[in-house]
């Protein structure tokens, strides 16, 4: 039977083009998001759907129950989210910071709690989680984003850790510009390739950590972003 694919915040831009690469690989893929052209998406590449947010863990219970009921395993999970508030750093309001948590991190650690024991009984699992550069170069344009992703970071390694002895990985890319955002020409003087990414190098990325092609890699940050990070 073909591997199965959770893939989040999949009706478009980075989720999508995960989702598209994968059910290409042969993959059996299970979709998520808030909007209902999730379904469409879903249809057209063989696999199904649930209409919810990441931010609610019903929907991601929901979620699991129909990859189970439908294929009876998971092989892969790839936590894609959308983008948290913005704004200067004192005037965030404790509930954005909230939801940031929420939909950042929290939504990978709830996955992780309902997958891990699916994949414990399969012996083996991977998880992806998309996230951003500012992850280990921090941003003051990208505030919240930058703090909340640099803990999914270390959650990333501690989960990897906790779990390499029985063949669950986890690992996180880290996109620079994306195609999907208005990248302007003076952005795009700063990216060393002089170009935005495409989603479609995000899901080869996703896919690659997905896959036993990348079976001995675990708990790492992945920078897909054109060399715009200067760190080492």
């Amino acid at each position: 039977m073909a591997d199965v694919a959770i893939i989040t915040a999949a009706s478009k831009g980075m989720g999508a083009g995960c989702a598209r690469v994968l059910a290409d690989a042969g993959y059996h893929v299970v979709l998520m998001a808030r909007s209902a052209s999730v379904h469409a998406l879903a249809t057209e590449l063989g696999g199904v759907a649930l209409q919810g947010d990441v931010t609610n863990p019903d929907d991601l219970q929901k979620l699991v129950d129909l990859a189970m009921d439908e294929y009876g395993r998971i092989d892969a999970v790839i936590n894609n989210t959308g983008h948290p508030p913005k704004g200067e750093l004192l005037d965030i309001p404790d509930e954005d910071w909230h939801f940031a948590l929420d939909l950042i991190l929290m939504s990978v650690v709830r996955l992780a709690r309902l997958v891990t024991p699916i994949m414990l009984k399969q012996g083996n699992g991977a998880f992806v989680n998309i996230t951003a550069f500012g992850a280990v170069e921090p941003n003051l344009g990208f505030p919240v984003s930058s703090a909340v992703r640099s803990s999914l970071s270390a959650f990333t390694k501690l989960y990897a850790d906790r779990y390499a002895k029985d063949g669950i990985r986890m690992n996180s890319i880290l996109p620079g510009f994306i195609e999907t955002w208005d990248v302007g020409d003076e952005t795009r003087e700063q990216i060393p390739m002089n170009r935005a990414g495409t989603t479609v190098e995000i899901g080869q990325t996703a896919l690659f950590l997905a896959s036993s092609a990348s079976g001995y890699i675990t708990g790492q940050n992945i920078l897909v972003d054109g060399g715009i990070t200067h760190g080492l």
